[in-house]
């Protein structure tokens, strides 16, 4: 099963990074937070990603077209330009990169690399957010509900401390704990080719008319997952995975 992920996106609320660079490109622990969310799908055997691009494409590009050598040690020659590579440790990655339009929406993007799908169901995702998710259990679940959506439902981290207080007194104190009701988008999807036909154009948000079509005719299914999830939507967010990252206390690090 292919992994679509949406990379294209402007990035306004991180105009401090995103200047220069794509969202995706933003880096937690000195990689990409797309890398995270890559390794987090290999983890559990999924190698094949189509990555829809849009504002700096080329920067995701360039990095992935220079990844095998970043990745390796080397001797040069430089006199004959020649290369030896050695000890390469590489991720057995396939990745189509495609160019889905500067301003293209998000449910216009999965349309346009609807050729690479091959009319197979397939999985999406954000390029901006992480979780310790079982992805194996999630597609599990998707088949055996037999509907054509799968949406990962998640408890948003509280930007501030939680206080339990009986008279006056704090009796527990959770620092940005999970929110204890309420359920949002995490990404994560699981998606039947007949998805794309809710799908209209560019100009198609894919959380607006699909979804909620698709909510209405009784083919979105809700696969809760109410332990780690981490958005990175603002320049305090990147610096909280980092501090994770940094602290050996990143729960979404699946992989050794």
């Amino acid at each position: 099963m292919k992994v679509v992920i949406l990379a294209g996106g402007l990035g306004t609320r991180l105009s401090e990074e995103t200047e220069v660079k794509p969202k995706p490109m933003v880096e937690v622990g000195g990689k990409p937070i797309l890398w995270h969310i890559m390794k987090i799908y290999s983890f559990y055997g999924f190698n094949e990603f189509i990555v829809c691009l849009g504002y700096k494409g080329y920067v995701i590009k360039e990095f992935f077209a220079n990844y095998f050598l970043h990745q390796s040690d080397l001797t040069m020659d430089l006199r004959s330009n020649k290369f030896e590579i050695h000890n390469s440790n590489t991720e057995p990655w396939k990745i189509t990169l495609v160019d889905t339009g500067d301003k293209t929406m998000t449910g216009g993007r999965i349309l346009r690399v609807k050729d690479y799908l091959t009319n197979q169901p397939f999985m999406a995702t954000y390029g901006d957010g992480v979780a310790n998710i079982d992805i194996q259990e999630l597609i599990r679940f998707h088949r055996a509900h037999g509907k054509l959506a799968t949406v990962t439902a998640v408890r948003p981290p509280s930007r501030f401390g939680g206080m339990a207080i009986d008279d006056n007194m704090v009796t527990d104190f959770i620092e940005k704990p999970q929110i204890g009701e309420g359920w949002i988008n995490g990404g994560f999807f699981v998606f039947e080719p007949d998805v794309l036909s809710y799908i209209k154009g560019d100009e198609t948000l894919l959380e607006r008319e699909p979804l909620e079509k698709l909510a209405k005719d009784g083919q979105l299914v809700a696969y809760r997952h109410d332990r780690f999830w981490q958005c990175m939507d603002t320049l305090r967010d990147v610096h909280l995975l980092n501090e994770l990252w940094e602290n050996n206390a990143s729960p979404w690090r699946l992989w050794g």
